[in-house]
């Protein structure tokens, strides 16, 4: 088994998401505009820039303001200019944090993600520190509702994923990250629908969390990713189903 982000799974299953439908699109712009500054205003040229639009699609937002995103990532428009920013450390009990933001403000966005740390029982860490554990991945969720694991596992095997794990109402598709958007169409070919794609760092170890502990990883984990500049939090814990059934009453 090649593994998957826990905690993207965890999320799913909360059915967290942010406050306001505004941080949303906020997060959202920024990675489509940062995307198309990399990579180019082109979805077949950059995956990148799909996975992001698909995103966005996803949280139904405006196409104008997906096409406008676009247009400030590759200076067709004016827009803010964001960097990529990442910052790593611990929280609770020593998990590891491998933190992804986009920034106009280095400084206030280190500092930010400092106080998160300190605030939950965590602590800012060197560069280097944590990112050696995590390896980029895809992944594809599709409901278990309406495929089963063994089609699901054929259709994806065939088409180069690397694994499929099931957790709840959800079969997990993982992948290279070159080959997620090859897979997820292919899928879709077959009549296999996905709900959702992204791009996730898999930890090479995990940290069994108990009850008492995996709450305080999960609400640091929710107070970094409500921060506007935060795009994507990594760690290496792991909760069993009996924990996050405790966790949900």
């Amino acid at each position: 088994m090649s593994g998957h982000s826990k905690w993207s799974t965890i999320k799913r299953k909360k059915g967290k998401e942010d406050a306001k439908r505004s941080k949303i699109f906020t997060k959202l712009i920024k990675e489509i505009s940062v995307a198309a500054r990399e990579g180019g205003g082109s979805l077949d040229g950059n995956p990148r820039l799909r996975t992001a639009v698909d995103a966005a699609k996803a949280a139904n937002m405006p196409n104008d303001n997906v096409e406008r995103a676009i247009k400030k990532g590759t200076g067709e428009l004016d827009g803010v200019n964001y960097e990529e920013a990442i910052y790593e450390g611990y929280g609770p009990v020593g998990v590891a944090m491998y933190i992804e933001c986009l920034t106009d403000n280095r400084n206030r966005t280190v500092s930010e993600v400092r106080h998160i740390l300190t605030k939950h029982g965590g602590s800012m860490g060197e560069a280097g520190s944590v990112a050696w554990m995590f390896t980029a991945k895809g992944q594809l969720y599709i409901d278990a509702a309406q495929y089963d694991e063994e089609t699901v596992f054929l259709q994806a095997s065939e088409l180069g994923a690397e694994d499929v794990v099931s957790e709840g109402n959800t079969h997990v598709v993982i992948t290279a990250v070159e080959d997620m958007h090859k897979v997820r169409e292919g899928l879709q070919s077959a009549g296999v629908e996905v709900q959702e794609a992204e791009m996730v760092r898999v930890p090479s170890n995990t940290i069994q969390l108990d009850e008492n502990d995996a709450g305080k990883v999960l609400r640091l984990m929710d107070a970094l990713e409500e921060n506007e500049d935060v795009q994507r939090v990594s760690s290496n814990f792991d909760i069993s189903d009996e924990v996050m059934a405790k966790l949900d009453q």
